[in-house]
């Protein structure tokens, strides 16, 4: 199906939701075809751990700063 700009426009939710279902779907400025509407395809499975090796966490990361806990909390502990 090809598709003019402008119609394009005002039927897009209607146009995404056929090139979901399969449906070739080609958009077009003056009879100028530009470019096909296709569904997204991610590229891969994302990668866990792309960082590991990169910082250190610090031994005392979950260590409370009592003079932080006074700013939240004042004298109320």
């Amino acid at each position: 199906m090809i598709v003019n700009l402008s119609d394009a426009k005002t039927h897009l939710s209607q146009l995404v939701d056929r090139a979901y279902h399969g449906e070739k779907i080609v958009i077009a400025k003056n009879g100028l075809a530009l470019i096909d509407l296709v569904p997204h395809k991610p590229d891969g499975k994302r990668k866990l751990g792309r960082l590991a090796g990169r910082f250190v966490v610090p031994d005392d990361f979950l260590k409370e700063d009592s003079e932080i806990v006074d700013m939240f909390y004042g004298d109320e502990q």
